[in-house]
C-alpha cells in the first residue's frame, strides 16, 4: 500500500474535476415500460441541457427524438414527464411537449420530423401541456393544459386529438375538467367508464391539501364529478385504478403518505400498509408515479424514512416485502408491465440509473447510468445518517460526508472545513444518492453535511409542517444546529464552516449569514433575498407558497420585512458568492442583484456571477464548470486553504454590480478574472481575459444541476 501524502485539508489533488461533474450531470427521468420496450427522458448538459427521449428495444438503445427537438414541458415551470409512447401500426409513436414552443408534437416510426398536435399560442409558449395519458378509445391524449395570457394563468384537463386536427383548429381541443387552480394525474379507469384526477387551488400547495376527484365518462364527456378522498388539510396524490369501481391513492390523512384503497360508491378507505413511512414525495413535477400495478394485482411501491426503498405490496394479504437491490434511494417515477418494474435509482457509490427489475426472477439490471465513468470508490464519501439535536431538543435529520481521498491525509491535529448543503424546496429533501458534485469537495478534503431541516419531506407531515410560518427561522436553526454538532463532536474546524444552497436553499443560506456568525463563507445559487418582491414577481404555481411559509398577505408585512436577508445585509457575517441565471422565471435575477448591491453598500466582500441562457437550475456544462471552480476558489480564500490548479476568484468590496442593459449579462463588481471597475478587491490578484460563463484560468473542456424546487 502506498503511503498517504500529508497535505492540508482543501488542498488535496482530486481526479474529480469540475468538467467531470458537468459531464456527469446527465439526467435520467420518467421511464416507461411496455413489454420488452423501455423509454425514458434524458437531459444532456453537453447539448445545452436538451432533453431527448431514449428507447431500449431488444437490447438496442436508440435516441427516438433527434436534435434540435427538446422534450421539456414548462407546466408549473418545473415540468415533469414530457413524452408518452402511443401504439402506432404495430409499433409506437411518441407524443411530446417541445421546449421552444410548448406545443404537443407527434413523431411516428420511420418519420424524421414530428408534426404538431396543438395550436400555436397567442403568447409565445403560452399553451403548455403535461401529465399525458391515452384516452380510452385511443384517439386522443388527455392531459393538463396551462394557458398563459396577459390576464393571468388558467389550467384545465383537456383532450387533444392524435390526428393533428387541433394544430390549426384550437376548437378541436376539448376541455374535460376546469374550475380549479391546478390539476394533476388524469387517469381513466380500465374500462373507460370513469376518469380520476387530482386538483387543488391557491393558497394551498399539493402537499398541503388536494382532492382526488372522479367522474363518469359519457360520450367522451365527464358527468357527476365528486370528491373521493382528500381535503383542505389532506394531501391525496397519484390515483391508480384497481378495477372499474375502486382506486388506489396515496394520502397523508394519518400524518404519513400511505397507500389507500378507496371505492367510488362510499366505501371507507382502507390503508394497505399503515406505517410511519412515506410512500411518495412532494408533487413538484407532473407525471411521476410512486407505485405501479403488476400483472398479478400486486403493487410495486416506494417507501421509507428519508430515502425510498423499492418493495412489493400485496393488497390481498396486506404484506409488504422489500426487493433486494444495490440501490438505497428511488425517485418517484415507477412504471410496470407484467412482472417488470422500471424506475430511477441510485446509492452512495452506485450511479443513478434507469433500473429494470423482474419480480418473478429477482433479476436487477441497470439500463443506463447518469455517470459514464465512476471514480475509484475510495474517492466517494460514504454517508453517515445522523439524527442531530436541534433547538428545544427537536430532531434534525442529516447525512454527514467526511473528506475522502485514498492518497492524502491531513496535517496532524488539523480539523477539516465543512460545507453545509441546504436543499431546495423548501418542501424537498436531500438524498444519499451518489453526487459527483459532493465528491468534488470531499475528495479535496472538504467535508459536506446535507441537512434535511424541519420542513423537509420524507419524515411525515408533522416534520414537514415545522416550517409553517417559520421559514427563515426553523430551517436556519436546523442548519446552524448541524454545524454546531460537527464542532461539538470535534469533527469540523469551527473557523472553517461554510453554507451553500440553491433556490430555497439559497434563501436559507442568505438568512443564516445575516442572522448568525457561525459561517465564514456562503454560496447562494439563485437564492431569494427579498420576500415582498418574490411574492409579486414569481410564477403562478408558487405565488401563494409564502402564505404558508411566512403568512398570508396582507397581514404579515412585518414578518416579510424582518426575515428578508436583503433588509439585514448590514448584518452579513461573512463573504458571499452569488450565482444566478438571467432567464430564471422563478427567482428573478433582481433577487441576487439587489443583495449584491446591498453587500457593496455595506462593504461586505462578495462575488456575483450571472449566466445568460440559464434558468432556474443550471443545465449547461460550461456553467457548471464555472460555478464549481469559482466556489472552490471562494472557499479556499475564505476558509484558509489553497486549492490545487484553481485560479483565485476576486471578491469585490464597495463595488456595486453594474446596471445591465436588456439582454446583456450584468457586471458583478467584476467578471470572473476581470479587474473591478471601482472599489477594491479582497484576496489574490485577478487573472484576465475570462468573462462570466467561462471557467477562470486556462480554457477547459466543456446540467449543471437540474432545477431544484424553490
Amino acid at each position: 500500500m502506498t503511503a498517504r501524502v500529508t497535505s492540508p485539508f482543501g488542498s488535496w489533488p482530486s481526479p474529480i474535476s469540475a468538467a467531470d461533474v458537468a459531464r456527469g450531470q446527465l439526467r435520467l427521468g420518467f421511464p416507461t415500460v411496455q413489454g420488452d420496450d423501455v423509454w425514458w427522458q434524458e437531459t444532456r448538459p453537453e447539448e445545452g441541457g436538451r432533453t431527448t427521449v431514449m428507447r431500449l428495444r431488444g437490447g438496442q438503445l436508440a435516441e427516438v427524438l433527434p436534435a434540435p427537438w427538446n422534450a421539456r414541458t414548462r407546466v408549473h415551470e418545473y415540468g415533469g414527464r414530457s413524452y408518452l409512447p402511443i401504439p402506432a401500426g404495430g409499433d409506437y409513436a411518441i407524443v411530446f411537449a417541445d421546449y421552444e414552443d410548448q406545443r404537443l408534437h407527434r413523431l411516428d416510426p420511420g418519420e424524421s420530423k414530428p408534426r404538431p398536435l396543438t395550436p400555436e399560442a397567442a403568447v409565445p409558449a403560452g399553451l403548455r401541456y403535461a401529465d399525458f395519458v391515452l384516452s380510452p378509445d385511443g384517439t386522443e391524449v388527455w392531459c393538463v393544459c396551462e394557458g398563459h395570457t396577459p390576464d393571468g394563468v388558467r389550467r384545465a384537463i383537456v383532450a387533444v386529438p392524435l390526428d393533428g386536427a387541433a394544430a390549426d383548429d384550437p376548437a378541436a381541443v376539448r376541455e374535460l375538467v376546469s374550475g380549479a387552480g391546478f390539476y394533476a394525474s388524469p387517469t381513466p379507469s380500465p374500462g373507460g367508464g370513469h376518469l380520476a384526477w387530482v386538483q387543488w387551488s391557491h393558497p394551498r400547495m399539493p402537499w398541503d391539501g388536494t382532492e382526488l376527484r372522479a367522474a363518469a365518462i359519457e360520450d367522451g364527456r365527464l358527468i357527476a364529478p365528486r370528491t373521493v378522498k382528500g381535503g383542505l388539510t389532506e394531501s391525496a396524490l397519484a390515483p391508480m385504478w384497481r378495477d372499474d369501481h375502486s382506486l388506489y391513492v396515496i394520502s397523508d390523512w394519518s400524518g404519513w403518505w400511505n397507500v389507500y384503497q378507496v371505492g367510488l360508491f362510499g366505501d371507507s378507505p382502507q390503508a394497505l400498509y399503515p406505517a410511519e413511512e412515506e410512500f411518495t414525495g412532494p408533487l413538484w413535477q407532473l407525471g411521476g408515479m410512486p407505485y405501479a400495478l403488476l400483472g398479478d394485482g400486486r403493487l410495486a411501491v416506494l417507501h421509507g424514512h428519508g430515502d425510498q426503498r423499492l418493495a412489493v405490496c400485496d393488497p390481498e394479504t396486506l404484506e409488504l416485502i422489500d426487493i433486494d437491490t444495490p440501490f438505497s434511494d428511488w425517485r418517484v417515477a415507477l412504471s410496470a408491465d407484467g412482472s417488470t418494474i422500471v424506475g430511477i435509482a441510485g446509492g452512495p457509490t452506485v450511479p443513478t440509473s434507469v433500473v429494470r427489475v423482474d419480480v418473478a426472477t429477482g433479476r436487477v439490471e441497470s439500463l443506463r447510468h447518469e455517470l459514464r465513468e465512476l471514480p475509484e470508490p475510495a474517492f466517494l464519501p460514504i454517508p453517515r445518517e445522523a439524527q442531530l439535536e436541534g433547538p428545544f431538543g427537536r430532531p434534525v435529520h442529516a447525512y454527514i460526508y467526511p473528506p475522502a481521498n485514498p492518497s492524502y491525509q491531513a496535517l496532524e491535529g488539523e480539523k477539516p472545513p465543512y460545507v453545509i448543503f441546504v436543499h431546495g424546496g423548501p418542501t424537498g429533501r436531500a438524498s444519499s444518492m451518489l453526487s459527483l458534485e459532493r465528491a468534488y469537495f470531499t475528495s479535496r478534503g472538504i467535508g459536506v453535511v446535507e441537512v434535511n431541516y424541519g420542513g423537509s419531506t420524507g419524515y411525515g407531515r408533522a416534520y414537514r409542517e415545522r416550517l409553517r410560518r417559520q421559514w427563515g427561522v426553523v430551517d436556519v436553526e436546523d442548519a446552524v444546529a448541524a454545524a454546531e454538532a460537527l464542532v461539538k463532536s470535534g469533527t469540523a474546524d469551527p473557523d472553517r464552516l461554510a453554507i451553500r444552497g440553491g433556490s430555497a436553499g439559497g434563501w436559507t443560506t442568505l438568512a443564516a449569514v445575516t442572522k448568525t456568525t457561525v459561517f465564514k463563507a456562503a454560496t447562494s445559487y439563485y437564492g431569494i433575498s427579498d420576500l415582498r418582491s418574490f411574492l409579486t414577481e414569481t410564477h403562478d404555481f408558487e405565488s401563494k407558497y409564502l402564505f404558508g411559509l411566512i403568512g398570508p398577505m396582507p397581514g404579515f408585512e412585518r414578518a416579510y420585512e424582518e426575515r428578508s436577508p436583503l433588509n439585514r445585509a448590514d448584518h452579513t457575517a461573512c463573504p458571499v458568492l452569488l450565482l444566478q441565471g438571467l432567464d430564471d422565471p422563478i427567482v428573478l435575477p433582481a433577487q441576487s442583484e439587489k443583495f449584491a448591491a446591498a453587500l457593496a453598500e455595506k462593504n461586505v466582500p462578495y462575488a456575483y456571477l450571472a449566466f445568460e441562457g440559464e434558468s432556474h437550475g443550471f443545465r449547461r456544462a460550461k456553467t457548471t464548470i464555472t460555478c464549481l471552480e469559482s466556489e472552490l476558489a471562494f472557499y479556499g480564500q475564505t476558509l484558509g486553504f489553497e486549492p490545487r490548479d484553481i485560479d483565485p476568484i476576486e471578491l469585490s468590496v464597495g463595488t456595486p454590480p453594474t446596471t445591465r442593459s436588456a439582454g446583456a449579462p450584468p457586471a458583478t463588481g467584476h467578471h470572473v478574472g476581470a479587474p473591478p471597475t471601482a472599489g477594491h478587491s479582497v484576496g489574490a490578484p485577478p487573472t484576465t481575459g475570462h468573462g462570466v460563463g467561462t471557467p477562470p484560468g486556462a480554457a477547459r473542456n466543456e446540467p449543471g444541476p437540474m432545477p431544484p424546487p424553490v
